[in-house]
């Protein structure tokens, strides 16, 4: 890993699925605060430190999906699109994990630098409750890991697989599994691909085709617009009353 490049991890995931104390979990009290550019929309951002390695976690607005409804939902949507994080950590509620796989496979749409966190481990299993995370790896064609971030389980996994991931080790084995769509869908996001593709602007030309299609507003401005740098969305540390927080540019 060249040493002046800090992977970017983000945390996604429904409400009330542990996300922000898996984040604890891995970053200790080395966290700060800022707001997304342009939006009231706080988001967490903190370090962790992995054999050696520095990287950046940023703990993402709750969101039931990434076509949003609020602010919340549409900075969490953005910055897995835009901000383009190196891992993408969706965080997963064991005891109602089908309902929560759906944003698992809107993430996939858009990149495929993906860990599945099946957190609250102990609570499915207080309810007599198993997850075979082995078979759901097979299914879903990326790493699952089963934390119980609360007791600290699954944390030391966690952490290997994402660092894995960042400095590329295995990662072209990832096969995020892919929802298929109506025919005359799937044909016309066919004919839409090769050009997005040649653009090489960041998101998954699949994913951009379908919001295309679907005439969603914010991609089409994306799309005309001047679009801002990775580091354009990256938070700055500035020092204030001895409290360091994120400073998000505007």
């Amino acid at each position: 890993m060249s040493s002046d490049k800090v992977p970017v991890i983000a945390l996604a995931g429904n409400p009330n699925t542990g996300k922000s104390t898996v984040f604890n979990a891995l970053t200790g009290l080395n966290q700060h605060t800022g707001n997304w550019p342009g939006k009231t929309v706080t988001l967490a951002r903190g370090e962790f430190y992995w054999h050696g390695n520095r990287y950046t976690v940023v703990d993402l607005p709750g969101t039931y999906s990434l076509f949003p409804n609020s602010p919340d939902e549409e900075v969490a949507r953005d910055f897995i699109c835009f901000a383009r994080p190196d891992v993408t950590v969706v965080v997963t509620d064991a005891t109602c994990l089908e309902r929560n796989l759906c944003l698992v496979l809107q993430v996939f749409e858009i990149t495929r630098s993906v860990v599945v966190c099946v957190n609250l481990m102990d609570e499915a299993r207080r309810h007599g409750m198993t997850i075979d995370t082995k078979q759901l790896t097979q299914e879903l064609g990326v790493p699952v890991v089963a934390c119980s971030a609360r007791q600290g389980e699954g944390i030391t996994e966690l952490k290997d697989t994402v660092a894995g991931i960042a400095v590329g080790v295995g990662k072209e084995k990832m096969r995020p599994h892919q929802v298929r769509y109506h025919r005359e869908i799937e044909t016309a996001v066919a004919r839409l691909e090769p050009y997005l593709r040649a653009l090489d602007i960041g998101p998954s030309p699949r994913w951009l085709a379908l919001r295309l299609l679907e005439q969603d507003p914010k991609v089409v401005e994306w799309l005309q617009g001047p679009r801002p740098s990775t580091t354009d969305l990256a938070p700055t540390l500035a020092s204030k009353r001895r409290k360091k927080v994120a400073v998000w540019p505007r």
